[in-house]
């Protein structure tokens, strides 16, 4: 249905995670897969959500000078912020492990920044979801780092996968949000800008 509605333009997803694929073919808008290298460095002042607007910004600046119109370029960036500071990707097993002992018996917020970029210009749009984790003992982490091995993703857990199911007592906000990708926002921005306001369903 989306497909249709938001002719004549074109969109480019710029991320390699297969979460964030599949909620756009779940909504049935189909995205051109182009990716770019980028160092996700940010300066240190920034905080909370203006940390990942500033990197959502950033991972579109490569595509800048190629996009065409009617190109709507997607990108996004998700950290974990937990007491105070910044949790982004581990590099490292001990960094991960460390990163999942202070998660435990607290809550922290995931948040989502997403840009949409065309030849006019760009836009941020961003959600924070509050996840709270329960107890989790250092054999659980140790078992989780070693089976799953989440070095690619924020916080250095999945909500959707063992570490969820296990540790997570409470979500206030998008589940999607936690996942990556706050789909329900992105869906009503491009159904506001990018489809015919005549279109019914």
């Amino acid at each position: 249905m989306l497909n249709q509605r938001t002719q004549p333009y074109r969109f480019i997803l710029a991320s390699a995670s297969p979460r964030r694929q599949q909620f756009f073919k779940d909504i049935q808008l189909d995205v051109k897969i182009d990716l770019k290298p980028i160092d996700e460095i940010y300066p240190d002042e920034l905080r909370f959500t203006e940390i990942t607007d500033y990197l959502a910004e950033l991972k579109s600046k490569p595509f800048v000078s190629t996009l065409q119109e009617y190109d709507v370029l997607i990108t996004s960036d998700t950290l974990v912020w937990h007491d105070d500071k910044a949790l982004g990707k581990p590099n490292t097993y001990a960094e991960a492990f460390a990163m999942l002992q202070s998660l435990a018996n607290a809550t922290h917020e995931v948040i989502t920044s997403v840009t949409f970029t065309t030849v006019a210009g760009h836009t941020t749009i961003n959600d924070v979801s509050k996840v709270t984790i329960g107890p989790i003992t250092e054999d659980e982490i140790h078992y989780y780092l070693e089976q799953h091995q989440p070095y690619d993703k924020a916080g250095s857990y999945g909500i959707q996968d063992w570490f969820g199911f296990v540790g997570v007592q409470r979500i206030e906000g998008s589940y999607p949000n936690v996942m990556g990708l706050p789909i329900e926002k992105v869906y009503r921005y491009i159904v506001e800008h990018y489809t015919h306001a005549h279109d019914t369903y």
